[in-house]
């Protein structure tokens, strides 16, 4: 059986990238508990510090989430695949292994921070993966207006306003079965408000249930 997540050159990166990005979590958890709560933006929404914050700052999904995407979408032999919100392309690493290993497709991902592209591109060049990936720099309400249909598999990992457009865009697109997943959804935070209102709206077609990683992941299957 294939399996490209076995390739040492892959190994080691993804080993790297998960290790930078844990050690940058503590540093995020400061900035946020030293951080005056008064005159930010209302939660969800970011503001110019938190923007700055994360500018280079992995936030990766965590292993143990990226490799259950990794196998749900080899399960379902996903070759088209969107991704919102790539950071440093470290779970679009997992996917485009992923549609590699079903016989070739594209992953699509969309990230708004110029620096995080760049460092995307590089890591996906670095892992020779970019020719299954198609990564766009902007606003998804632009860089997914023309996607494909039909689409096999979605994964969020961004909230607040962009959420209601992105779905909105999507949805025609996806496949009777496929599948949409969603990072950090424990407890239905504020920033997926969007997202369960299209999931628990029965004329939407949705079974949805919140897997219990750490911090929650929501899967939810379209029929």
């Amino acid at each position: 059986m294939i399996n490209t997540l076995r390739d040492p050159n892959l190994k080691t990166l993804l080993a790297e990238l998960h290790a930078r990005s844990e050690a940058q979590e503590p540093l995020t958890a400061e900035y946020f508990c030293t951080r005056p709560r008064e005159g930010r933006a209302v939660y969800p929404h970011m503001d110019a510090g938190d923007h700055a914050h994360f500018a280079d700052k992995l936030v990766a999904l965590e292993r143990d989430k990226a490799e259950f995407c990794y196998v749900l979408c080899r399960a379902m032999g996903a070759r088209r695949i969107v991704e919102l919100g790539t950071s440093f392309g470290v779970s679009t690493l997992y996917l485009a292994a992923a549609v590699r290993d079903n016989g070739g497709g594209i992953v699509i991902g969309t990230e708004n921070e110029p620096q995080k592209v760049a460092a995307a591109r590089t890591n996906f060049t670095a892992a020779g993966l970019s020719d299954l990936i198609d990564l766009r720099e902007g606003d998804v309400r632009e860089t997914l207006k023309d996607v494909a249909a039909p689409i096999d598999f979605v994964l969020f990992d961004i909230w607040a306003d962009a959420v209601r457009p992105a779905l909105e865009l999507l949805l025609p697109r996806l496949r009777m079965g496929s599948v949409v997943c969603a990072d950090n959804t424990g407890g239905r935070p504020l920033g997926y408000k969007a997202l369960f209102e299209v999931l628990d709206d029965p004329s939407h077609g949705f079974h949805t249930i919140t897997v219990p990683f750490k911090g929650g992941f929501e899967i939810s299957v379209k029929s």
